[in-house]
């Protein structure tokens, strides 16, 4: 459905970011990538859905396809019209408008006002706090709550994938637990396909189906989660385990050197 083959990605011209990025995102799946502040994960879906030409960034090498049809250079608003929505890190609500024109703005894609109407009938049945809240300026929602509205602002342009960046961010983790709960179901119950950006190794290999891990701008790693889960380096660079399964105590960790055979 969505593949991404041997980007770069420039900034001003001058700084390379991505450095040959290749990854894909199969129809009705959770793809996760994994990686430190920096790797160029944001910088990934950004190249995805269009957002990158408005921070003076480009695709200078390689492609983005969907659907079979090559979207690297559009435009954000035509990625949207296409099916991909973008759900960015730390929410971004409209924090002066209301949680039900959060949701209208979300759906500036839809040509009629039934498909609006219908989209947030359909975002209120998994997020039922947000019916609540519908009239509540968005500002005054807890963290908990805008997260969920980003997600639902996203759903309102009916699209086919979703991508979704740090959701765990600042929340505790039961709500953590809540919102990736409710992804899982979109995905199965909407038939979405989803590619998660998490620093959260532990829930976000727990709910996806394929991962890949980024440093430096490029794909060191990648499988199925499974696989993940038992790879010693990502036990112990990302879960925090030792070699006989148990946490990691941090004081005992004076550096953090990637293992040259991850680029091999």
């Amino acid at each position: 459905m969505l593949s991404i083959n041997n980007i770069e990605v420039v900034y001003d011209s001058v700084i390379l970011v991505l450095r040959g990025v290749s990854l894909e995102v199969k129809p009705g799946s959770i793809t996760t990538l994994l990686g430190a502040n920096g790797a160029g994960k944001t910088t990934t879906l950004k190249a995805i859905s269009g957002v990158l030409r408005t921070e003076r960034g480009e695709v200078t090498k390689g492609s983005v396809t969907f659907d079979d049809k090559r979207i690297d250079g559009m435009r954000a608003f035509d990625v949207t019209r296409l099916g991909i929505s973008q759900v960015f890190e730390g929410r971004r609500v409209f924090e002066h408008l209301t949680t039900e024109e959060n949701l209208i703005a979300g759906g500036h894609v839809q040509r009629h006002y039934r498909q609006i109407r219908d989209g947030m009938e359909r975002v209120y049945a998994y997020f039922p706090q947000l019916q609540q809240r519908r009239h509540q300026l968005s500002g005054y929602l807890s963290g908990g709550e805008q997260q969920m509205l980003a997600i639902g602002r996203a759903l309102m342009s009916e699209p086919k994938v979703i991508l979704l960046d740090e959701p765990s961010l600042g929340l505790a983790p039961m709500l953590v637990e809540e919102i990736f709960g409710i992804v899982g179901r979109l995905v199965e119950q909407e038939k979405l396909s989803v590619l998660l950006v998490e620093q959260n190794a532990t829930m976000a290999l727990a709910v996806a189906h394929h991962g890949y891990v980024m440093e430096t701008g490029r794909i060191v790693l990648e499988g199925n989660v499974q696989a993940l889960r038992e790879n010693s380096d990502i036990r112990e660079f990302y879960l925090g385990l030792n070699e006989i399964g148990s946490r990691k105590s941090y004081r005992d960790v004076k550096h953090y050197k990637r293992r040259k055979r991850w680029l091999s």
